[in-house]
């Protein structure tokens, strides 16, 4: 369409062509970029991030549009309430899909992730999102892994850092070890194969360290809250006491949250994996005790921790003395039962834990009741309650269960028994990983000095290439046969030296990316201090529920860190998100998960190319609830174009000299209140519901207007578009454009409402009986209560429920409803 085209000839408008004006506009932002953060500036900064996307090789789908496009009608809508936004993008792009990608493609990872990435750019450009495209971020360049890699050398030289041999979770397919939280239903996170436990020497984060500090953290931020119950859950802090069982000459350490439980014990149970097992079997159980341990160890935490599972386990023929009674119980050990949580060892109290209780019954273990709900003696044959009074603990006797753990806790310590203690589920961070495509880790081995850093100004440690980089059935990276880059010379002593050849976890880059956009560019620092004072932290940020104990933890645990050794001007907050919100997923038709593997998932590319980006990204707003699953379906999109269609043949019925009609211009500032009450509340489909409601009300008037009435006010008409803009950015602008205006529509002002337009002179009543609904009338939004109470009696519904009935009270709210109490 011709952008010069006057007001006059606006009769003879073509149909709106998406294709040519899509492409205008995305040109223009390109050239222009109108949506460049200002690193410093008078107004207030609103930092707004979504969660940068995997660049896989399958590009983009439709399941990625609805974040984006929520978040950019957000962006886009702060911009026009005055604000400086930062909206950046980037790609998280190490770790095993790409590699995986690679290597079926057989193609280099370097080259997957080039093409990858270009791919992406392209699509995202395609829906017309205002990202500041200037602040890209790369988790694979150099200049970025090479700030990851020196994060890393401050957790080891801060002793957060360190190497060990331990079980861990191995992925059979991808042979690559796995963090606990990257195993889902006892399955591999990314490719749904079998895992099994392994012992291998592995790289570790102290999380634990942090763990008390993310928990109580969780009071300071504006989360949803199913994201704090997940993150509150995962951390598990939970607060008792440790106390000792001796057993020969070994120390059993036992951690308890029920110490008012301690008289009831009758065995306790060791992990399989527990250091003391082989020291106390006896001999004429070590064989059973041994292929035991050997079915435990082809088992996830996840499948031996199952709730419902039948509980398993065998006795070692020791015994261990309970401190508290000097009663000597027998030892066994049992699956669930774990050796990295707590002590590995528990407390075996049959009476009041139902799997105890369990166990207890399968294999004949006494059973003492020590809690009872009175001061009665309890039947044998029952789990009894675990909160009440104690029963058959001698002094302790008559004691509630929380004053008895309180005493019994005092009373240990003063024996020197045991120590209170906090204890918490999260575990130290699998960090390393056996594969080619990550981040380098910047140690070197040296049998002289140990594990020595790399000198910070020799990094980055590049990662080098190779031409066979395929996982090795020994568990040993690829890199470890590169003799090039595997023989170093140690930076400390100078004597011959090995680099580690692990890499880091994909969540490395993931873990501070949202940091590095502030100052993405800078070659001599990790960030500008000034820029991190002006930005930090994100005022809000959006991901998906699957990222909420994985990464959303891991990058809270890094930015603590580095505000702590002070990366992190004082200035800022101790947390990096103010707000974190999540998104329900797009599904395929019938409810099903998009996946390459069932054929369903659905390609953007082909829906703008059809309908155009604004007609999508208005599909996606308007689909369902934001934080809800919603399933796809291409009817939709066809009463999106209709609407869009409708906006656009308006143009052809404005007028400047028209009055406009008092319901219209009530409807339109009730439109501009729940239009900007909505995006706020993440309720973009009746957002979007309430645009098409006026949209709508404004064709019968253009309708009306044929057949001699006034036409629709151009006041009205522009509100809408703005409105509209952040939704439809394409449309807008060219609409924009059309009515003669020279500067972008986001230039112009966030609409405000008139409070008294938006109020309702009339409401539906609501009339309660004992407060259930009776009846709703029409009456005066500001009707009193007297009035409201005659109106409501008149009523003949209600005066059919008062028969024979006294009204004893008459509650009454305001603009609400009337309940009668009888």
């Amino acid at each position: 369409m011709d952008p010069c085209l006057r007001r006059d000839d606006r009769k003879n408008m073509q149909p709106y062509n998406h294709k040519q004006i899509e492409k205008k506009w995305q040109k223009k932002w390109e050239e222009e970029k109108p949506f460049k953060a200002e690193d410093f500036s008078d107004k207030e900064k609103f930092y707004c991030l979504v969660e940068f996307p995997y660049p896989s090789g399958d590009g983009l789908h439709v399941g990625h549009v609805r974040p984006y496009t929520a978040f950019d009608i957000i962006s886009r809508k702060r911009r026009m309430e005055g604000y400086n936004v930062l909206f950046p993008i980037g790609f998280d792009a190490f770790g095993l899909p790409t590699e995986n990608y690679a290597i079926k493609h057989k193609i280099s990872p370097v080259d997957a992730t080039k093409k990858n990435i270009a791919n992406f750019t392209k699509q995202m450009k395609s829906l017309g999102l205002s990202f500041d495209w200037d602040r890209v971020v790369n988790t694979t360049d150099s200049d970025y892994y090479k700030w990851t890699q020196w994060i890393f050398l401050q957790f080891f030289k801060n002793d957060l850092a360190y190497k060990t041999t331990m079980p861990i979770n191995w992925c059979l397919s991808c042979k690559i070890g796995l963090a606990n939280e990257e195993v889902v239903d006892g399955k591999c996170e990314r490719c749904g194969g079998e895992v099994e436990k392994r012992d291998k020497e592995q790289w570790m984060l102290r999380i634990t360290e942090y763990a008390d500090k993310l928990d109580k953290d969780l009071d300071k931020v504006d989360y949803s809250e199913r994201i704090k119950i997940q993150q509150k859950n995962w951390i598990g802090k939970s607060e008792g006491v440790e106390i000792n069982f001796n057993s020969e000459e070994y120390d059993i350490p036992v951690f308890t949250t029920r110490i008012d439980t301690i008289f009831g014990v009758t065995a306790m149970v060791l992990s399989p994996e527990h250091p003391l097992v082989m020291k106390l079997v006896n001999d004429d159980y070590l064989d059973e005790v041994k292929e035991y341990v050997e079915k435990c160890k082809k088992k996830t935490d996840i499948e031996r921790t199952i709730v419902e599972k039948e509980v398993t386990g065998v006795l070692i023929g020791a015994s261990a003395t309970n401190p508290m009674t000097g009663e000597k119980i027998p030892i066994w050990i049992a699956d669930y039962v774990l050796a990295q949580y707590g002590t590995g060892a528990v407390m075996m109290v049959p009476a009041h834990d139902e799997r105890d209780f369990v166990f207890a019954k399968k294999y004949g273990i006494d059973i003492k009741h020590v809690i009872a709900l009175s001061h009665q003696e309890a039947k044998l044959d029952d789990v009894y309650t675990d909160e009440g009074y104690l029963i058959n603990s001698g002094e302790f006797d008559g004691l509630t269960s929380q004053d008895a753990r309180i005493k019994l806790a005092d009373y240990v310590e003063m024996k020197e028994y045991g120590r209170k203690q906090v204890n918490f589920h999260l575990r130290d961070w699998v960090f390393s990983r056996q594969r080619y495509w990550g981040e380098p880790i910047p140690i070197i081995h040296c049998e002289e000095c140990g594990e020595v850093p790399v000198p910070e100004e020799d990094l980055p440690v590049l990662l080098p290439s190779v031409e066979h980089y395929e996982p090795t059935d020994t568990g040993e990276s690829p890199l470890a046969s590169i003799e090039s880059f595997v023989n170093v010379k140690c930076p400390k002593c100078g004597g011959d030296g090995k680099r580690e050849t692990d890499t880091m976890p994909n969540w490395a880059g993931s873990s501070w990316y949202f940091l590095r956009y502030i100052d993405s560019k800078n070659k001599e620092a990790f960030a500008d201090d000034k820029k991190l004072r002006y930005w930090v932290p994100v005022d809000w940020y959006n991901g998906g529920m699957e990222h909420t104990t994985l990464h959303l933890l891991y990058s809270r645990f890094w930015y603590k860190f580095l505000f702590d050794i002070g990366v992190i001007p004082k200035e800022c907050k101790s947390e990096p998100y103010k707000k974190r919100t999540s998104h329900g997923l797009i599904l395929a038709k019938g409810g099903e998960k998009m996946s390459k593997s069932k054929g369903n998932v659905v390609n953007p590319d082909e829906v703008i190319d059809d309908c155009g980006a604004d007609i999508f990204r208005i599909y996606e707003m308007f689909v369902g609830p934001f934080e809800q699953p919603a399933e796809w379906d291409t009817q939709g999109l066809g009463g999106c174009r209709r609407f869009v269609d409708k906006v656009w043949s308006l143009q052809e019925r404005i007028s400047e000299n028209v009055d406009t009609e008092k319901d219209v211009e009530k409807l339109l500032h009730k439109t501009i209140k729940k239009v900007g009450e909505d995006i706020e509340e993440l309720k973009f489909n009746t957002a979007v519901s309430a645009l098409m409601i006026l949209t709508n009300e404004l064709v019968k008037l253009a309708l009306d207007s044929d057949r001699g009435k006034e036409k629709v006010s151009e006041d009205v008409f522009k509100k809408l578009v703005i409105l509209l803009a952040p939704f439809a950015p394409h449309l807008a602008e060219e609409i924009w454009e059309n009515l003669d205006n020279k500067k972008s529509v986001f230039k112009e002002k966030w609409p405000e409402y008139d409070k008294e337009l938006v109020r309702d002179e009339k409401i539906d009543l609501i009339i309660q009986i004992n407060g259930k609904l009776r009846d709703t009338i029409k009456v005066s939004a500001d009707i009193s209560e007297e009035d409201a109470k005659e109106k409501a009696l008149s009523s003949e519904k209600i005066k059919k429920h008062l028969e024979k009935q006294e009204i004893k009270k008459v509650i009454f709210v305001k603009g609400k409803l009337i309940n009668f109490v009888v």
